[in-house]
């Protein structure tokens, strides 16, 4: 945003802050007296219209130096702003200029006064898709070159992202999925390392095991020289050459052995590995082409070239090679497990077709969203024993949503079907699974209802539907919050058919068509609308 408008940035963070002196500044009666931070702000960035990000405000402190939320409104208002008092200035400061943005998770934490100040943006959590994205244009890039591992050495699949996505990081933001994605590739930095420790102990044999080889060539045939030159002695006995040879041979075999174990703990750099190499080669071209002679004193000489069949091919050294190709390490769904463990999530989608008494329902939660089954059973009957009993840890306002889903389906199970006295001599257990999870809200109001009359009517709700919307005591749906998260919850369950209620179809609108694709939604009014998509058979969708 600095940028865009071409002004400074300062940013500092009033998180956990419960001394006034930090934003009005210290008297300078004080020892150890300061300015405040917006001074100190100013006198950074050198100019009068700065951008200023308040980080955390939502997290502000309050101790017996004063309340911090009460000092920052005479910052943020701009009616006030215009003379803002520093005490340790004691001059009037114009901030009227200043740009402030304030970041908060929770808005209900931040003070009415001081909200009351600003002009609130909610920003949604990632979806899947971009999701994707941010992980293969930024986060795999910048833990890549922080592992120093190359792009051709490893290779995540789509599969793989998109399950490491769904099942291990379902948080709005991406910090969660950055930490998985450099656990992956911390495991395969450690792998790569220990391939290149067995390969240098690899190269130190084979080049050991190329002179064995060559010794035990040179001694298998015995070498006849012929000398034609003055002073030379023709030799039938190729013993002694053969002695000359083995022994030079034995030299060169001596050197690349002490070369090699030079090398601490027997692991040697690519370069030391190539250089021994081509010493090996050097040192055996050089005994091929300085065939030994003998004088006639017996002494041996390479003065005069002599016709030789000692026959070393350094072919023989050059084709020890050793493979230091590693071959490319590719993470798939398959092994995604071994890198970052089992799933933390699970698909949230029970039964494909959902028993009687049980309805799927959206819920908003701090993951983004989620499907959630609301499940009805009888206890049971007789005459009077009409009952309802909840289960699931279930807050205060889901609580009383129960209470008037019951007594909604009372009166409309009583229109449907005058005759059917269920919920008057029967006793049913309404549970909402993952009781271990709290839930608290009125958007499962008409969720409740539909799961209470299927199991009063033995009526099974059509498939892949789910529901959101509270319910008032006529049957009327009120609107929900949270309608992206729970779109991209459904989709996730691979729901087709969604109910909202009518006064979120601006909400719906806004969102993206990728978000939308492929989704049958339907906005409602009142409950009747609902009775009739749940457990008719045509219905068609309201949009």
């Amino acid at each position: 945003m600095a940028r865009a408008l071409n002004r400074r940035f300062y940013r500092f963070s009033v998180g956990g802050l419960a001394d006034v002196a930090e934003i009005k500044g210290h008297r300078r009666t004080y020892v150890g007296a300061m300015p405040g931070k917006m001074v100190q702000c100013l006198k950074n960035v050198g100019t009068a219209n700065p951008l200023v990000l308040i980080d955390e405000i939502d997290k502000l402190g309050k101790g017996h130096a004063g309340d911090p939320a009460s000092a920052l409104l005479e910052l943020l208002d701009p009616e006030q702003n215009a003379n803002f008092l520093d005490h340790f200035l004691d001059v009037p400061i114009d901030l009227s200029k200043v740009l402030f943005v304030c970041t908060a998770n929770v808005v209900e934490m931040i003070p009415n006064p001081l909200l009351d100040r600003m002009e609130v943006i909610a920003l949604a959590g990632y979806i899947t898709d971009e999701k994707m994205h941010i992980a293969r244009d930024y986060l795999e890039k910048t833990t890549r070159e922080a592992c120093g591992i190359k792009s051709e050495q490893v290779e995540v699949t789509d599969a793989a992202l998109l399950a490491l996505i769904e099942n291990y990081c379902r948080e709005a933001g991406v910090r969660n999925l950055q930490k998985q994605i450099e656990k992956i590739y911390r495991k395969i930095a450690l792998q790569l390392v220990r391939q290149g420790v067995t390969n240098e102990q690899s190269l130190k044999v084979s080049l050991q095991q190329g002179a064995k080889q060559l010794r035990e060539k040179s001694t298998e045939e015995p070498t006849q020289i012929a000398d034609d030159g003055p002073g030379g002695k023709k030799l039938e006995d190729g013993n002694s050459h053969e002695r000359a040879t083995t022994t030079t041979l034995t030299e060169s075999e001596q050197a690349i052995e002490v070369s090699l174990h030079e090398q601490p703990n027997g692991t040697a750099t690519e370069e030391s590995e190539a250089t021994s190499h081509e010493h090996l080669v050097e040192q055996l071209e050089a005994d091929k082409v300085q065939p030994t002679l003998l004088s006639s004193d017996g002494i041996a000489t390479t003065d005069q070239p002599v016709d030789s069949k000692v026959n070393i091919k350094t072919s023989d050294v050059k084709d020890v090679k050793v493979d230091n190709v590693i071959e490319k390490v590719i993470v798939d769904v398959s092994n995604l497990a071994d890198f970052v463990g089992k799933p933390v999530f699970h698909a949230e989608r029970i039964y494909d077709q959902t028993p009687v008494g049980v309805v799927m329902g959206l819920a908003w939660t701090a993951m983004g969203g989620s499907t959630l089954y609301v499940e009805t059973a009888l206890v049971e009957q007789g005459e009077g024993k009409g009952a309802l009993l909840l289960t699931g840890q279930l807050g205060d306002v889901m609580k009383e949503s129960a209470q008037i889903a019951h007594t909604v389906a009372r009166a409309i199970l009583l229109q449907k079907e005058p005759d059917n006295p269920f919920f008057a001599d029967s006793k049913l257990h309404l549970h909402v699974p993952a009781g271990a999870t709290p839930k608290d809200g009125p958007s499962a109001g008409c969720t409740m209802i539909t799961s209470m009359l299927s199991l009063a009517m033995k009526k099974h709700v059509k498939k892949e539907l789910a529901m959101t919307g509270e319910v008032t005591l006529t049957g009327r749906i009120l609107p929900i919050g949270g309608v992206k998260e729970k779109i991209i919850a459904a989709r996730r369950s691979e729901v087709k058919t969604i109910i909202f209620p009518s006064a979120n179809r601006r909400d719906f609108d806004e969102l993206a068509a990728n978000v939308k694709e492929g989704l049958e939604v339907h906005f409602v009014d009142d409950y009747n609308q609902i009775f009739e998509l749940a457990f008719g058979s045509n219905s068609k969708p309201q949009i």
